[in-house]
């Protein structure tokens, strides 16, 4: 297959994943108060992040990175018991679902079976520690959480409870998404907690 053909590839299925995201019913707003299928909107900023981060991500990367919240709304939080055992068992089934959906739609664009196991397990987020990719794609979803999340999360939360979530991402993180993290525009507040946690 030829690289124009390999693009074209590339573009079909980040242009199906874009078009089952936008069957969101939720809405979100972007920077300009603009609203956008919520899923939809993520997988576009997990993009922009991703290029930023890590320019010279792999194709299976950047599928992974736009398919990492895939039809997230069909699997709701409040359908598990809320607790953490109810917590994970809800991130496992979210896993298996984003990987199941990205396979489908890779399938459909062309793409071998090799590549749709890659990303399947970059989804499921096999080997974190041990898996550069899957080490960059966790890193990029942390970012995408701290640049455009953080403050929408905080709403209703105790400060110990924040502190605590940042240092579960931190931990996440390794010392290249700590680096990237640590050059976000973080407002006064936000970056006040942020030294507490790390404190």
């Amino acid at each position: 297959m030829t690289r124009d053909s390999d693009n074209q590839r590339l573009l079909r299925a980040l242009e199906a994943m874009d078009a089952a995201n936008a069957q969101d019913p939720r809405q979100s707003l972007d920077s300009r108060a603009q609203a956008h299928p919520s899923e939809l909107l993520y997988a576009k900023r997990m993009s922009d992040e991703l290029a930023g981060f890590c320019p010279q991500a792999s194709e299976a990367l950047q599928l992974a990175a736009r398919a990492q919240h895939i039809e997230r709304w069909r699997i709701p939080r409040q359908e598990y018991p809320m607790d953490r055992a109810g917590y994970l068992a809800w991130r496992t089934a979210l896993k298996a679902l984003h990987a199941q959906r990205a396979g489908e739609i890779l399938a459909q664009a062309g793409y071998e079976q090799a590549m749709i196991d890659r990303v399947g397990a970059l989804l499921r987020k096999e080997q974190m520690k041990r898996d550069p990719e899957s080490q960059a794609l966790e890193d990029v979803v942390c970012l995408v959480f701290l640049r455009y999340y953080l403050d929408e999360f905080a709403q209703g939360k105790s400060e110990e409870k924040l502190i605590d979530i940042l240092q579960k991402t931190w931990r996440k993180m390794s010392d290249a998404g700590h680096a990237a993290a640590l050059a976000l525009p973080f407002t006064a507040d936000q970056q006040a907690l942020l030294q507490q946690a790390l404190g």
